[in-house]
């Protein structure tokens, strides 16, 4: 599991790195940006790291089902947009582990008042497993350039 979880946040850096790196000029240390995404001299900042995992209530096929991942869907939008979720995303399911959140918090109970909000705890269908974390203060701009990269849904 941690294999995984080293792989994911290393391929998030690997992406950061790729755009400075298209650039001809090395960029200049921009202390206003990096104050802004709550990094430090280094550009560093704290996370907790979350693994959802198989929770003990399968909640089964059918409407309520499809209430309980709406509401996943626009709770992780909510909390991205309150620039609480820095990134989120799905597993592979192997060891029970169905998804991350990576959140932009100080503590382990700051990021379980958030959990604590998602449907898919409250019915039970994942169980949380927290992590803090300690990375670039750049994956606080995922969110702001994903919103420019998604193609909007048709209506």
């Amino acid at each position: 599991m941690k294999k995984v979880l080293s792989a994911i946040l290393l391929a998030a850096l690997a992406c950061l790195a790729q755009a400075q790196s298209q650039s001809s000029t090395p960029p200049a240390y921009d202390a206003e940006l990096a104050k802004s995404l709550g990094g430090n001299e280094h550009g560093m900042r704290k996370y907790v790291f979350v693994v959802l995992r198989t929770g003990p209530n399968k909640v089964p096929a059918g409407q309520e089902r499809t209430e309980m991942f709406a509401g996943h869907m626009a709770n992780i939008q909510r909390l991205a947009d309150e620039s609480k979720l820095a990134y989120a995303g799905p597993l592979d399911g192997v060891g029970g582990a169905r998804g991350i959140f990576i959140f932009a918090v100080e503590s382990i109970d700051e990021a379980k008042a958030l959990v604590a909000t998602d449907p898919v705890i409250v019915k039970g269908e994942m169980v949380a497993e927290y992590h803090t974390h300690f990375g670039s203060a750049g994956l606080m701009m995922v969110n702001q350039v994903h919103s420019k990269i998604m193609k909007p849904a048709a209506k």
